[in-house]
């Protein structure tokens, strides 16, 4: 049974998964699945952006060491794969963090673009308690989204983040009341869905880009050339106009 459930909301692609027994530990078949969801996603000219969130009352417990096979190796890019499809796709995420985000559970929630948590989730990195060094890039996504102090504390001296905690130190945007988390990310993803479908993913590329970029002179020069590829798009002429209409009516 596919363990990765696709729910559409307009232009916004909700991936759920879904496999409460083991808390929705990242398995092999749920990696694959989850993987070649959002590829079929991507290629869908009607999905301008995706929200993923779990089953039951966890996120992710995180990876499932047992299904490793005879290469430790092979096995552990296996199942990175379904966190770094979402790092790598193009289209904006959100993650809806609706519990317990445990070892590589967090990963899938930072491997997104945007984080939203439930006042019920919580964010245990664990794995220096289960004698296991991090893996699949968790100290570099935590690190680049809350700095250097917030993944310490959690990574090197356990602390354990709910979701008001989480918000504070900068890991997630914002938490929220359980029962509107969803609604949340997928009123947020649907903003960015809205955008011309090229111009939302080359803004995205820019906000990512700009992390290797040491001067305000070089930003600027990084952004002209795609604002000025914007400015020749017949979105732009087309909004542009019906901005004017509106302001001549008013």
């Amino acid at each position: 049974m596919a363990q990765v459930h696709v729910e559409r909301h307009d232009r916004v692609a909700v991936l759920t998964v879904d496999d409460a027994a083991r808390r929705n530990a990242l398995s092999l078949d749920l990696c694959r699945d989850l993987a070649a969801a959002v590829t079929a996603l991507e290629a869908d000219p009607e999905v301008g952006a995706l929200v993923v969130t779990g089953t039951g009352r966890a996120f992710s417990a995180g990876a499932d060491l047992s299904e490793l096979g005879d290469s430790r190796r092979e096995g552990l890019l296996a199942i990175y794969e379904g966190f770094l499809s979402l790092a790598r796709t193009a289209l904006p995420t959100v993650a809806a963090v609706n519990g317990a985000a445990v070892g590589a559970g967090m990963n899938l929630a930072l491997a997104c673009d945007l984080r939203l948590a439930a006042r019920s989730a919580r964010f245990d990195t664990r794995f220096l308690d289960l004698g296991i060094h991090p893996g699949g890039g968790h100290t570099w996504m935590f690190r680049r989204i809350a700095g250097q102090q917030a993944v310490t504390a959690a990574v090197l001296f356990g602390e354990v983040l709910d979701g008001a905690e989480a918000e504070r130190v900068g890991l997630v945007w914002r938490c929220v009341d359980d029962d509107e988390l969803l609604p949340t990310a997928v009123e947020l993803a649907g903003r960015a869905a809205s955008a011309p479908p090229e111009l939302s993913r080359r803004t995205k590329r820019t906000i990512r880009d700009m992390a290797g970029i040491a001067t305000h002179d070089e930003a600027v020069e990084r952004e002209l050339e795609v604002q000025l590829w914007s400015m020749d798009q017949p979105e732009f002429a087309e909004r542009l106009a019906a901005l004017q209409r509106r302001i001549s009516s008013s």
